[in-house]
């Protein structure tokens, strides 16, 4: 435990322990609501970009580095783990022996050579956590209603179920519900006739009671124009 600690707050593990314990905390008060996360599926700059061309400042350094379109804190906790891992080994094995001002310099290339293989890493680590929250990011209730989607809970009923919606890209999973008396079970064919945004979620109608959309579009519109 001593040298464990001897070498995670020496040069040149100790600017990537600073790092991660910052990220660790971060992310423990954002688990308990202590601190705001931006939301799984917020679109600013500072958490939540897509890894276009037109991001700024640390988002679009990210996505320059393949490694948008996640939150970025998130990236920074995964950049400071393998920089930090990278580090620590190779100044275990290799780095203690070293004269001091030899260790420095050589620990310095080491540490900036470390985000490298770390962002490469963490670019492979982040492509399933890309997809997840592509399909948990929040999308403008307009541009979906009408969509038809599939059950994918066991059942949707009135009080309680979910539906992917295929978006044209990573699909989204959705919290629907059904009107009173009625039940679809998982794989049912269904379409969105209605949002609730005092409850974020969807009320849906079988694909083959296509006459209750004339029943519900109206006040979808309705709701527009409130909203």
């Amino acid at each position: 435990m001593a040298e464990f600690l001897e070498v995670a707050l020496s040069y040149p593990t100790l600017p990537y322990s600073v790092v991660l314990c910052f990220a660790v905390i971060y992310w423990l008060l954002a688990a308990t609501g202590i601190v705001d996360d931006g939301g799984i599926g917020s679109g600013d700059g500072a958490d939540f970009h897509s890894g276009d061309a037109g991001a700024t400042g640390l988002a679009g350094m990210f996505a320059r580095m393949g490694l948008g379109g996640a939150p970025t804190m998130l990236v920074v906790l995964l950049l400071a783990f393998f920089g930090w891992s990278i580090t620590y080994l190779v100044q275990l094995f290799f780095l203690q022996p070293l004269p001091a001002l030899l260790r420095w310099g050589v620990g310095t290339a080491v540490a900036i050579a470390a985000l490298v293989p770390g962002a490469v890493v963490s670019a492979w680590v982040l492509r399933p956590i890309r997809r997840f929250l592509m399909k948990l990011r929040a999308v403008p209730q307009e541009s979906i209603l009408g969509k038809a989607g599939r059950v994918s809970s066991p059942e949707v009923t009135a009080e309680q179920g979910y539906a992917s919606v295929d978006d044209g890209g990573a699909g989204l999973i959705l919290q629907v519900r059904a009107q009173p008396g009625s039940r679809f079970v998982r794989g049912d064919r269904v379409r969105l006739v209605q949002y609730f945004p005092q409850h974020n979620h969807y009320l849906v109608v079988g694909e083959a009671d296509l006459p209750a959309l004339d029943v519900f579009i109206p006040q979808v519109s309705g709701d527009k124009e409130k909203h």
